[in-house]
């Protein structure tokens, strides 16, 4: 790291004070859960976020502020001048308007801006450029672009790019979050990093059933992730922060997949695994969910269908759970872009308790998920999902 990148707010540091916090998008609330987990730094996304500035100042967090940048993928003219021009114009304004914030920590321009690109190198020299013009009005934060950890040769790329960037964001899932060291040496990249995003399996990674549908790790799975990673993480001095994702609710591949939170604010197994991280263990922890089962993956329309979970608590109390049959989704987007919430199905119940499930398949062959989500007393909330397919009777 530079002298001059050093003395930057929040840029030297030990990896006792690596940022802690997490990626959000939600409202008010959220926010507020997420200061009393134990979070220090939030990251946003967009300029619409600004609203979070003011929010995190009274709650004593720091702001890694989004400033969007426009996609090819999304038609934006990387080869127009015009387009260039007004979109290095707003940018202006917004950081000459938030510059003097005082929860304001670091920019975070653009987000995966190159995916879909044969080339990266056009959109991050853009990227430089609007983080070139950024330092010349605020050389008081620092500047992060934030790329997908796609592979080492892409990472090689951004060894000698991006000068005017001062930290590498890299949205980091699954396993490669344990070799993250070994492959930013691999690639010599020698700037500080942040875990922008950091995530357990993806859609895109998971193991798939024979029809196609990826299979989601449970709530338990999940939390039991971000507590190895986060731990992993904790002693890389190459990593100024890590960001899980997400704090808030999104419908990406399924309603559960990426939320840290349920829909309707609810906290989780995941989001104890992370207050833990960050000291601040829970005093009731959430429901766990030790098994799921399905009769059969297949089923012909208005089969008769069982389904069971094993979930406890750790005082013993009783849970509550919550069954529902929705649609496979088939809005599938690259990249985070928004999906359309796939419909839930009306099915014929049979039986429902806290541990079984026994309804009739739907009538219209397709392909479906079974969604098991298991509350305490107070609202926590384990979650887990079962694909299935209705396939024509013979």
């Amino acid at each position: 790291m530079s002298a001059a990148i050093a003395m930057l707010p929040g840029l030297a540091h030990s990896a006792a004070e690596q940022w802690q916090g997490a990626a959000f998008e939600g409202d008010q609330a959220a926010l507020v859960q997420l200061a009393a987990a134990g979070a220090k730094v939030v990251r946003v996304y967009r300029e619409s976020d600004a609203w979070v500035l003011d929010e995190a100042q009274k709650l004593g967090l720091k702001v890694v502020m989004g400033l969007w940048v426009g996609h090819p993928r999304h038609g934006f003219r990387l080869d127009s001048e015009a387009a260039r021009r007004a979109q290095e114009d707003a940018i202006r304004r917004f950081v000459t308007r938030y510059r003097s914030h005082p929860a304001l920590l670091a920019w975070g321009v653009g987000n995966e801006v190159e995916t879909g690109e044969a080339d990266p190198l056009p959109v991050w020299r853009e990227i430089d450029r609007l983080a070139a013009m950024i330092k010349s009005i605020d050389p008081d934060h620092a500047t992060m672009m934030v790329v997908g950890d796609t592979s080492l040769e892409r990472l090689k790329l951004l060894a000698d790019c991006c000068a005017h960037v001062d930290l590498l964001g890299i949205n980091v899932y699954a396993g490669a979050v344990f070799d993250l060291a070994q492959r930013l040496r691999s690639a010599g990249i020698a700037k500080p990093v942040v875990v922008a995003e950091l995530g357990p399996l993806g859609q895109w990674q998971a193991g798939r059933k024979p029809w196609g549908a990826p299979v989601e790790l449970s709530s338990r799975e999940k939390a039991a992730f971000f507590r190895d990673a986060l731990a992993s993480l904790r002693g890389q001095p190459q990593v100024r922060g890590v960001f899980p994702f997400l704090w808030g609710a999104k419908q990406e591949q399924t309603e559960t997949w990426h939320g840290l939170l349920l829909a309707d604010g609810s906290l989780t197994e995941m989001t104890d695994a992370l207050a833990l991280a960050w000291g601040r263990p829970v005093e009731h922890p959430a429901p766990t969910i030790l098994g799921i089962g399905i009769s059969a993956d297949v089923f012909v329309p208005g089969q008769m269908v069982s389904a069971g979970v094993d979930a406890r608590t750790a005082d013993g109390e009783r849970v509550r759970t919550e069954w529902k049959v929705l649609a496979e989704a088939t809005d599938l987007r690259l990249g985070g872009d928004n999906e359309a919430v796939p419909p839930r199905i009306d099915v014929a119940m049979l039986a429902s308790d806290s541990g079984q499930f026994r309804f009739l398949a739907p009538k219209q062959p397709g392909a479906y998920r079974l969604f098991i989500t298991v509350r305490d007393a107070r609202g926590k909330a384990a979650t887990a999902n079962l694909p299935f397919l209705v396939r024509a009777g013979r």
